[in-house]
């Protein structure tokens, strides 16, 4: 029998391991933990679910609160080889809010229907907490250490500001990561699969930065009936719209690099690396249109910088042309693509209206060829052979973003094997989340796996 058969043949154990990641994703999902912005999300009781397995683990997690209600959980595990750095592995325990009359299923019910595990978090990300939690788990019931310390962080405020979470750990106890050098946490680890029958699994290895922005267009105010060629609304409107209708240009950044070559080798797509240097970018953009689907999705929204207008705001009755008028647009800034996005904006903004960082939030980069990297990669590969593992980059953000203020290389890893058809991202804040039972047992014997070896 070969390992890899060994290890597909689960013991009592492994079932044990395999169960509890299913019944804490479960559990983990019935505690409402959403996160409304403006501080309105209490994350405690999910926070004391979690640091009680793992007191009962034998661990002594931590719960440190950023505010009343606002709670973290840390805990270390000593590793066999304390001349290794620490590992961080972290995932949030807030999740965005759900409209229970447009699910299928009540979303904080936890249900098990036909095989998947239902409710607003199922993918993001209370499984990945509960494989973790798992993992420590069958750890001490074994008797097992890894090689290298890891620390443990469940964060609040991740879908938000990250203010009462990451960002405040990362402030306030900067002491509880000392040793860590590298940092896994979502999202990554999961099935792509392509028409031609490919199975590739994106690791997460950068992230764009975040650029949230408010505009403001001032004006005369004026009677709705009269011309007004100092219309706020107006100017407004038209800076929204030239933001909306830019084309941004290519720029490749180290990561989504790595993806292309990676993405054209697994899928066997022709990618001629000299386009990859071309400043007009239409080679990479004609490679993109001829890759699967499902792979274009890994890079599309990574090679470029971008801005999408989301909010817009003025007046308050019809025949009133309000003096000033407010918008939002959603930004997303390459590594080294500041100047160039704050450039343009001026531009698209023109002399009539204003705008101003609301949130930002740093791009980051991890290099794809890390003893991490590899771990990663071999722990899928032991449990899906024939698989192909390519690093990309994700187009929003993550808590990485906080904990690399502490020098800490963020990757996107949370396993899990998916059926072909699964929505995987149409399921992120999305409506009937929800997790096969399938994938939970795959993935934390994959995070066993690559816990317990990553050196």
């Amino acid at each position: 029998m070969t390992e890899t058969a060994r290890e597909a043949q689960p013991g009592a154990g492994d079932a044990l391991l395999c169960e509890e990641a299913v019944r804490f994703t479960s559990e983990l999902i019935r505690i409402d933990t959403s996160n409304r912005g403006g501080g309105d999300c209490r994350e405690r009781p999910a926070a004391e679910y979690v640091a009680g397995l793992l007191a009962e683990a034998g661990l002594e997690p931590l719960l440190l609160e950023s505010a009343p209600g606002r709670a973290n959980v840390v805990a270390r595990i000593e590793g066999t080889e304390p001349a290794l750095p620490a590992l961080l592995v972290h995932g949030h325990l807030d999740v965005v809010p759900a409209e229970a009359a447009d699910w299928a299923v009540p979303p904080f019910s936890g249900d098990i229907r036909d095989g998947e595990v239902w409710g607003r978090g199922a993918i993001d990300m209370k499984s990945m907490d509960a494989m973790v939690v798992a993992v420590a788990r069958a750890w001490a019931r074994d008797g097992r250490r890894p090689r290298r310390d890891l620390v443990l962080a469940f964060t609040a405020d991740e879908e938000d500001s990250a203010e009462a979470g990451s960002a405040w750990l990362a402030e306030h106890h900067a002491g509880l990561f000392v040793g860590c050098t590298e940092a896994v946490g979502e999202s990554g680890g999961y099935t792509v699969h392509t028409a031609a029958g490919q199975r590739l699994y994106p690791v997460a290895a950068g992230e764009r930065g975040t650029a949230w922005l408010r505009l403001t267009a001032n004006g005369r105010a004026g009677h709705g009936s009269k011309p007004n060629g100092a219309n706020a609304v107006t100017r407004l409107s038209a800076a929204m719209a030239r933001i909306g209708a830019h084309r941004w240009p290519v720029r490749i950044t180290p990561t989504v690099r790595a993806a292309l070559l990676a993405l054209a080798e697994a899928t066997a797509t022709p990618l001629d690396p000299a386009c990859l240097d071309d400043p007009t970018g239409a080679g990479v953009d004609a490679f993109v249109a001829r890759l699967d689907p499902a792979a274009a999705e890994l890079v599309d929204g990574t090679l470029r910088n971008s801005a999408n207008p989301t909010i817009l705001q003025a007046g308050y009755k019809v025949n009133v042309i309000p003096g000033s008028a407010t918008g939002a647009v959603d930004g997303r800034v390459l590594p080294g693509g500041d100047e160039e996005f704050r450039t343009t904006l001026d531009r698209l903004t023109g002399p009539d209206v204003d705008w101003a960082y609301q949130h930002r939030e740093i791009p980051l980069q991890a290099p794809v060829d890390s003893p991490v990297f590899a771990a990663m990669r071999d722990a899928l590969l032991a449990h899906d052979p024939g698989a192909h593992v390519v690093p990309y980059a994700m187009s929003g953000g993550t808590d990485a973003k906080q904990f690399s203020r502490l020098g800490i290389a963020g990757y996107g890893f949370s396993p899990l094997r998916l059926p072909p058809g699964f929505d995987f991202h149409g399921l992120y804040h999305g409506v009937d989340e929800r997790v096969p039972v399938d994938a939970l047992h795959f993935g934390v014997r994959v995070l066993d796996r690559f816990l317990s070896t990553v050196g």
